[in-house]
């Protein structure tokens, strides 16, 4: 079959909505991270946090919550980036994040109930009422793996189309979850900066069409992003932060199975924190020094919109594929003390990147749930 593109991306992030405002922001290092303007918690003591600007709120007289205005607002740019108006019939609907408990006797492959069009919000009437749906929680790493789920399904031909779509947004239980881990930073995160000391909440939506290249085509589009490798691993009984075996294993997975020896930018998990960035540096110089690659430019999104949790993974998704369109890689923000590399390179300014044609993708999340994928140029 033909490759497994990417034909709409949909972002709502601290920056606004739209992946070229995400892009824009991201090349030029700004950060939105900054106090709290609406969010209130127990735990909340004043630190940097990043909040969608101009929340978009529920329809008229709905009981949607801001979570689901961030899933919809995302799908919906996600589609018009397709060129479809809604969600094919015959299309998998892959929603990630906490997941609901189905009803009684459900099959896990099944159309969208009502449960899970409230998930949606009323925004997804006529875009994702439609499909059959299914819910993935792998923590942190959910949207990766649910580009891998969808990747299998269209190679398998179970489905002829997918959308992947999801949202968090900052709410006292997950706020008080990382405040007891001692997880957060109580100044702006910075990633790979050796004075880091931890991550920033984050809030937003995002959502990926993926389909064979041909599919697109027939519809006018020209792809120009593949979903070329992946590589999925639960390493369960390692330690809650990322583990270097595991994030190693999963970009040599992922790298096999794009065939490919070449990576010209990886967008790392790189949530600022002391162990988990440190594990994650160590597993990229081991698989660079496996391949001899040299300078390989390494950068996260962590330190300008904060983690969005489950959806992160669309955000670093968005990034290579905009870094592979441009020819440059972006910088991390709030990066001024680099930790020391050998054959990676952590830009602090916009890095040129000219003629990049492969990047890496990862996400790691609590209990062992680790994720790359490698995106290519079509």
């Amino acid at each position: 079959m033909s490759d497994v593109v990417i034909s709409g991306l949909g972002l709502l992030t601290p920056f606004g909505r739209g992946v070229g405002t995400y892009w824009r922001r991201l090349l030029a290092g700004h950060s939105a991270l900054a106090p709290a303007r609406r969010f209130a918690a127990g735990p909340y003591r004043g630190e940097p946090i990043g909040e969608v600007p101009e929340a978009p709120e529920p329809g008229p007289g709905a009981s949607g919550s801001h979570q689901q205005a961030y899933a919809s607002a995302a799908v919906e740019d996600a589609l018009r980036a397709a060129r479809l108006p809604r969600v094919p019939d015959d299309a998998l609907v892959i929603l990630v994040g906490q997941s609901p408990l189905p009803a009684a006797g459900s099959p896990l492959d099944s159309p969208l109930d009502a449960e899970e069009r409230e998930f949606l919000g009323p925004g997804a009437t006529g875009l994702l009422a439609h499909g059959r749906a299914v819910h993935l929680t792998h923590a942190c790493a959910s949207a990766l793996f649910a580009v891998a789920f969808a990747r299998e399904a269209l190679r398998a031909g179970a489905a002829p189309l997918a959308v992947v779509a999801g949202a968090t947004a900052l709410n006292h239980y997950e706020y008080a979850s990382m405040d007891v881990v001692r997880a957060l930073d109580r100044a702006a995160a910075r990633p790979f900066d050796t004075a880091r000391e931890g991550i920033s909440l984050g809030e937003g939506g995002g959502a990926l069409v993926l389909e064979p290249a041909g599919r697109a085509r027939a519809r006018g589009l020209e792809p120009d992003v593949v979903v070329a490798g992946t590589g999925c691993r639960v390493a369960a009984g390692k330690p809650v932060a990322s583990d270097g075996g595991s994030v190693a294993d999963c970009l040599r997975e992922a790298l096999d199975e794009a065939r490919t020896d070449r990576l010209d930018y990886v967008h790392a998990h790189a949530t600022g924190t002391p162990q988990g960035d440190t594990a994650e540096l160590q597993a990229v110089e081991a698989v660079a020094g496996e391949h001899a690659w040299e300078g390989l430019p390494v950068s996260s999104h962590k330190g300008a919109i904060g983690h969005l949790l489950h959806i992160s993974g669309a955000a670093g998704v968005a990034a290579a594929a905009m870094a592979l369109r441009t020819g440059v890689a972006p910088p991390t923000a709030g990066l001024r003390t680099p930790e020391e590399t050998r054959r990676v390179r952590l830009p602090m300014t916009p890095l040129e990147i000219p003629g990049a044609s492969v990047a890496a993708v990862n996400s790691f999340g609590f209990g062992g749930n680790n994720a790359t994928v490698i995106l290519r140029r079509a």
